[in-house]
């Protein structure tokens, strides 16, 4: 089965760590992730400055390496991370912003990638939200 799945939800929400886990289990399972879109607040999981207490899971550096080693699609949507200070380089130097903080593999990218996502797979699985 292939899976299209987007996180709503802070990076130090709940949310976040059952996204991850499914990910991990799906993936374990033999399935495919088409795309992993993070939206809203879960546009910090993808930020390079979250400081995660030392008793905590610091899920921003689990879901990196996660995309990172499956090499896998890890969108932020653009308008969610601009309007939460999460600015690649690119976005950092159009904004004449002093600071860069959403490191590789994510990718800044609109809503749209979200629809073609769901277009591409068979399920979608949505994680914290309103």
């Amino acid at each position: 089965m292939k899976f299209a799945i987007a996180l709503f939800s802070a990076a130090h929400a709940p949310s976040s760590r059952r996204a991850l886990l499914f990910a991990q289990a799906a993936l374990a399972g033999g399935h495919e992730i088409v795309r992993l879109f993070f939206y809203q607040e879960g546009v910090h999981s993808a930020s390079g400055n979250i400081v995660t207490p030392q008793d905590e899971l610091d899920l921003p550096r689990l879901w990196r390496d996660f995309v990172t080693l499956n090499k896998l699609d890890g969108v932020v949507c653009i308008a969610a991370a601009l309007r939460r200070g999460v600015l690649n380089e690119e976005e950092a130097q159009r904004y004449e912003r002093p600071a860069v903080n959403l490191p590789a593999p994510w990718e800044l990218s609109g809503l749209g990638q979200l629809h073609d996502a769901v277009q591409d797979a068979d399920r979608l699985i949505c994680f914290g939200g309103p």
